[in-house]
C-alpha cells in the first residue's frame, strides 16, 4: 500500500510509479471550501502526475448527467472525467446514477430519512427518476474494465433495469425494513430549505446535503446503452440491490470485532458509541491485569443463578415486562451454569456466537421494537487482559430510536457498572 495526497502533486509521483492501469475515485464534497475546486486540482495533480509515470490506463466514476443545467456537484464529476481524457492517457470513464450500498451518500440519506420520519413533508425532487445501481455490480463494471479491449477513451452510461423516483426507493426500503412511511408532496420546499432540513435528520452535513438535493433535481437516468454491448454485467433491480445491501451488512456483523487495535487503558471504564448502516452501537472498555482466560469466567457464567453483575432486580422487572407483552421472560435461565454453547439459551437471550475465553454474543429474544445484541470481547494485552462490552442496537423506525435513546441513561448505568462488577469478580474468584 502506498499514500498519496491528489492535492500534492509531488506526492503521487512515487504512489504512481509503475503503474499500467490506475482507479480514479475520488471526490472531495464532504471537505471544507468549495470542493469543485478541489475536485478540479486534484484530478489535474493526478492527470499530470500519471502521464510522468507512464501510466497507460485511467478508469473513472463519475456521476450521471443529461444535457441539461447541471448541478454542480454533477458538473463537477463530468468536468474531472474530461480533465482526466485531456491527460492523453486512455481514460474509461463511468457515468452512475445512485449507487445502492452501505456508505453511498445518496443512500445513506434515503436510509436515515425513511428510519427517523414516519411521515415526510416530500418535495417535487423525490419525483426525480434515477436509474439506481447496486454497489456489487459498479464493482463488476469497474473490474472487468481492467481488461476490457479499447484503443480510444470512452464514456460508459452505467444503471440498473429500474427508472423510478427517489420515492420510490424509499417507499422500497421501507418495504424491506418493514415499515409504513407516509409521504406528504409539498412543492414549496426550496433546496436550501431541503438540505437544513436534512441536517437535521441525517447525518449528512448541512453543505453535503444541500449539493445532494441540487444534484437530485437532474434526471440521472442512462439514455446511451453501449456499456451492454462491451461488459458482461446485467446489473440487478432496486429490489435486489436494497435486499443485497441490507443482507450483506446483517453477514458482515456476524463477524464483527469492536476494533483490531487494543490501546492500554487505566483500570476505568472507558466508553464510547458510534454508527454503523442502521445498528446504534454503545461500546465499552476496560484493562484488567488478569489473564484472558480468568477475565472471560465471569462472562462465561453471565446470567441465570449469578444474574448480570449490577442491579439484577431491573433485569427480573424487564423480564416481568416481557411476559406480559407475549415474549420469554426470564423464565428459561440457563441450562448450565458454566458451560456455553451457540444456540444456547440465557434468560431471555440466544448465545449466537461463542469462542472459548475470547467472545459470547447475545442475541435478544424479548420484545423489541428493532433488534438488539449484547456482545463481551476478551483481548490479551502485553500485562493481563482488555474487556470490551458493546450493547448493539437495530432500531426499528421511530419507535426503535425512541426506545433506544429513552433508556440510555439507565443502560449506560447499567452496563458501565456490569463491566466494572465484572472485574470485581474476576478477583473475587
Amino acid at each position: 500500500m502506498v499514500q498519496g495526497d491528489a492535492l500534492d502533486y509531488g506526492s503521487l509521483k512515487s504512489s504512481l510509479a509503475g503503474i499500467h492501469t490506475a482507479f480514479y475515485l475520488i471526490h472531495s464534497m464532504g471537505s471544507e471550501g468549495d470542493f469543485c475546486e478541489r475536485d478540479r486540482r486534484a484530478a489535474q495533480n493526478f492527470a499530470a502526475a500519471a502521464k510522468e509515470q507512464g501510466v497507460k490506463r485511467i478508469i473513472y466514476l463519475g456521476g450521471l448527467g443529461g444535457d441539461e443545467k447541471l448541478s454542480s456537484h454533477l458538473s463537477s464529476r463530468q468536468e474531472v472525467g474530461q480533465i482526466l481524457r485531456d491527460s492523453g492517457i486512455l481514460t474509461i470513464e463511468f457515468r452512475a446514477s445512485i449507487i445502492i450500498g452501505s456508505g453511498s451518500l445518496s443512500f445513506e440519506m434515503i436510509r436515515t430519512l425513511v428510519e427517523k420520519l414516519p411521515i415526510m413533508i416530500t418535495p417535487r425532487w423525490v419525483q426525480t427518476l434515477a436509474q439506481p445501481i447496486a454497489i456489487e455490480d459498479v464493482i463488476a463494471y469497474l473490474t472487468e474494465t481492467i481488461e476490457i479491449p479499447l484503443d480510444t477513451s470512452k464514456i460508459f452510461e452505467i444503471g440498473g433495469p429500474d427508472r423510478i423516483s427517489y420515492q420510490e426507493i424509499m417507499k422500497e426500503y421501507a418495504r424491506q425494513r418493514r415499515l409504513f412511511r407516509l409521504m406528504i408532496p409539498v412543492p414549496i420546499l426550496t433546496p436550501y430549505i431541503s438540505s437544513l432540513w436534512l441536517g437535521l435528520v441525517t447525518p449528512l452535513y448541512v453543505q453535503i446535503g444541500r449539493s445532494l438535493i441540487e444534484s437530485i433535481k437532474n434526471p440521472t437516468i442512462v439514455n446511451d446503452e453501449t456499456a451492454n454491448s462491451f461488459f458482461t454485467v446485467r446489473p440487478c433491480n432496486i429490489q435486489s440491490a436494497i435486499q443485497y445491501t441490507l443482507t450483506t451488512e446483517d453477514k458482515d456483523f456476524e463477524n464483527f470485532h469492536t476494533r483490531t487495535e487494543h490501546p492500554e487503558s487505566d483500570t476505568k471504564v472507558q466508553q464510547r458509541g458510534y454508527q454503523r448502516g442502521s445498528r446504534i452501537f454503545d461500546e465499552y472498555y476496560i484493562h484488567t491485569h488478569d489473564a484472558p482466560e480468568l477475565a472471560f469466567k465471569p462472562i462465561r457464567c453471565i446470567g441465570g443463578k449469578v444474574g448480570w453483575y449490577y442491579a439484577n432486580y431491573l433485569w427480573q422487572l424487564r423480564g416481568c415486562i416481557d411476559n406480559l407483552l407475549g415474549g420469554v421472560g426470564m423464565r428459561r435461565s440457563r441450562r448450565d451454569a458454566e458451560q456455553v454453547k451457540t444456540g444456547g439459551v440465557i434468560d431471555f437471550w440466544q448465545v449466537e456466537c461463542y469462542q472459548e475465553n475470547r467472545l459470547l454474543r447475545l442475541r435478544a429474544e424479548m420484545k423489541l421494537p428493532g433488534r438488539a445484541w449484547l456482545q463481551f470481547e476478551v483481548y490479551p494485552q502485553k500485562e493481563g487482559s482488555i474487556i470490551y462490552q458493546t450493547a448493539i442496537f437495530d432500531p426499528l423506525g421511530l419507535a426503535g430510536r425512541l426506545y433506544w435513546y429513552g433508556l440510555y441513561p439507565v443502560h449506560r448505568l447499567i452496563f458501565k457498572n456490569m463491566l466494572i462488577n465484572i472485574t470485581k469478580n474476576i478477583r473475587e474468584e
